[in-house]
């Protein structure tokens, strides 16, 4: 048995008592748990114990003392978890620490854990510190306490707990914390068959500190200041990129400042410790990226590009959008970025679940546009991929406008490039569907291409000009849309990947769709029962003609980046507007647009999903969908595990609504 103290005022939101009253471990003999429970009250008499309570103000009288007597956890692993950081006071982190053997050591500060600090609201592991470990301290087979014995050499430079288990404590602190309104600092043990034990928990009684997540880092001591796109924090040298052909130059761990990314920045992006835009919002390209990628990313300084000179050490808080000059403090918290992505469990956990997998009925699908990032998710509990982009593809792995290989007669590059790409993500989740969004590259991202300037027209406002559907089936593009298709025909018939399905983006009247669906035809994809043609729903014109829109497909996909520009009459990409709060997909005017949507899809018997930036940043509109009924939200992969516990948490509100009402 484990014979310890519960005292009426210890464990206090303002005293911890910490360490003030005997614990004794390993006891298992009757008379030994009868003296160790007197030896446990008689503790609270010491001369330290004493000092302890009046230091604090407690008064002789009011302090009484309880004695738990709990069964030994044998223990393979043990340690302690705070809800918050307990050093920086950052209300975003939890922080778990980690040893072989028993916590008892770790208690004591005799030995350094293995630290890990873990984003709050995802999950995703920040930074990981693995100490050497020689010797730890397990249950005494052959008599009371506890024996030392020599770690095998295996296991000394090892990380001492599994992702699982970390994911399990991580939603074991949301749950404390929750319970007890309060952050918390709790003790845990795993034992040899897997199974977590919660020993005890209290109240953090320290919430000061250097600035953490919540408070963020001084803006006073910011050289530059921007919109908060990717979290996390970057620290490396500046790397200036003022066109792409200096893309070559930026070396991995470096921050990429330039005025704003385009499609063929992806490869250096992925180079980067941190990105610095001149330009942007929050779903400009370098955000949806960046997020995509984990890189912090701060866009919209208006200046980076002049303020900064190449090789200055910069750090990048992607968080609340500030970058210093300099290695600042703060990065400690997150400059390894969300290393890790959180598995299955996760979910199930933070639901208080025991299956390894939460079942909702609105289905959670992902965003994604790397193809062989997919591999670093697939332990993400998604149903799908809900907007797979194949702007990256170009313009990574192709390079070159679609028109331009036609006439030089190498379009076989374009189509195979696409195949292996649509290919490597559909076989990587099969049979969970991919539904890929057909080339939205806009006028000055085609040009950006090789050979992109003699096929592209210089537009005063590309995002809406000529782009999506009425791209397809224009005479002047229609050949290298072509191209695309006979790519998915070539997954799904040749490769047999039928989880491969279509979305037409930009759509502005049905007329077009109907053009652009008899091409489709043409070149053998036909809508049908395992072929399904969802509509991305961005334009207002949808929202009013949604019945009409309907009879032409298998599904909405709504686009509330390009939806909430439209509806607001807002730029997207401007900096200005974003910083005074001007786009909002929570505006009131989208929500009904949304709404209408939704109404319009299930009247007419088609599915509806959402894309777009929205509930990946607002768990509360996510909340909002799902109480309207939408089918299916796609979030980038940083927001699956979360949205998958927002959907799961709002239909239990919903069903107990219908069974209360």
């Amino acid at each position: 048995m484990a014979v310890r103290s519960s005292a009426t005022a210890e464990d206090s939101r303002d005293a911890s008592f910490a360490g003030q009253q005997a614990t004794f471990l390993n006891v298992s003999k009757k008379d030994e748990i009868i003296a160790s429970v007197k030896r446990c009250w008689a503790s609270t008499y010491t001369s330290r114990a004493i000092y302890y309570r009046l230091k604090k103000g407690f008064s002789m009288n009011l302090f009484t003392t309880a004695v738990v007597v709990q069964r030994q956890i044998a223990s393979q692993k043990a340690g302690v978890g705070f809800s918050i950081h307990p050093t920086t006071g950052d209300r975003d982190s939890v922080v778990i620490e980690s040893v072989l053997g028993q916590g008892e050591e770790l208690v004591s500060g005799r030995v350094t854990p293995d630290t890990f600090t873990i984003n709050k609201r995802t999950g995703m592991i920040r930074e990981r510190r693995i100490a050497e470990k020689k010797r730890m301290k397990v249950t005494n087979k052959r008599g009371e306490g506890l024996a030392e014995v020599a770690i095998p050499r295996r296991l000394r430079q090892a990380q001492s707990l599994k992702s699982s288990e970390l994911l399990e404590l991580w939603s074991l602190a949301r749950k404390l914390e929750a319970h007890y309104n309060h952050p918390q600092d709790f003790e845990w043990a795993v034992e040899d068959d897997g199974t977590l034990y919660l020993l005890q928990t209290r109240p953090v009684t320290v919430l000061g500190g250097k600035p953490g997540a919540d408070e963020g880092t001084s803006e006073t001591e910011a050289e530059l200041k921007g919109l908060g796109a990717s979290p996390g924090i970057g620290v490396g040298k500046a790397r200036l990129v003022l066109n792409p052909n200096e893309l070559a130059k930026i070396q991995k761990g470096e921050i990429l400042v330039t005025k704003m990314t385009t499609p063929d920045y992806v490869p250096a992006m992925m180079k980067a410790a941190g990105i610095v835009t001149d330009e942007g919002g929050m779903t400009s390209h370098a955000a949806i990226v960046s997020r995509e990628l984990g890189v912090p990313c701060v866009v919209g300084t208006g200046r980076a590009t002049k303020a900064l000179t190449r090789d200055t050490l910069l750090t990048v808080d992607g968080t609340k959008g500030l970058v210093f000059r300099g290695r600042v403090e703060a990065e400690i918290q997150e400059e390894n970025g969300d290393a890790e992505v959180p598995s299955p469990s996760a979910a199930a956990a933070a639901a208080g679940q025991a299956t390894t997998t939460m079942t909702t009925g609105t289905k959670v699908y992902m965003n994604l546009g790397v193809p062989e990032k997919v591999q670093d998710y697939l332990n993400l509990p998604f149903d799908g991929i809900g907007l797979m982009r194949i702007e990256f593809i170009i313009a990574s792995y192709v390079g070159a406008h679609p028109l331009f290989l036609l006439e030089s007669g190498v379009s076989s590059k374009f189509v195979d490039r696409l195949a292996e790409g649509m290919a490597t993500v559909a076989g990587a989740v099969k049979p969970r569907p991919v539904v890929v969004r057909f080339s939205d590259f806009k006028t000055n991202e085609y040009r950006e291409l090789k050979g992109g300037e003699m096929y592209e027209e210089q537009e005063s406002n590309p995002m809406i000009g000529w782009r999506g559907v009425s791209r397809y089936i224009s005479q002047d593009f229609s050949e290298a849309f072509r191209l695309e298709l006979r790519a998915m025909r070539r997954v799904r018939d040749e490769m047999g990947l039928e989880n491969v399905w279509a979305m037409l983006p930009f759509v502005r009247t049905p007329w077009e769709v109907e053009k652009c669906l008899g091409m489709m035809e043409e070149e053998g994809l036909v809508r049908d029962e395992s072929f399904k043609v969802w509509l991305m729903a961005e334009v207002p014109s949808m929202v009013f003609r949604a019945e009409e829109f309907a009879r032409l497909c298998d599904g909405f996909s709504v686009g509330s980046n390009d939806l909430t520009q439209l509806i607001l009459g807002i730029d997207r990409d401007s900096s200005r507007l974003g910083k005074m709060g001007y786009f909002d997909e929570r505006d009131v005017a989208v929500k009904k647009a949304v709404k209408q949507l939704i109404e319009a899809a299930h009247a007419s018997g088609i599915t509806i999903s959402i894309c777009g930036q929205a509930p990946s940043v607002y768990p509360e509109l996510a909340e909002y969908l799902v109480g309207e009924g939408i089918d299916s939200l796609s979030v980038n992969p940083d927001a699956v595990t979360k949205t998958k516990q927002i959907v799961f948490e709002a239909e239990e509100k919903k069903m107990k609504k219908v069974i209360a009402g």
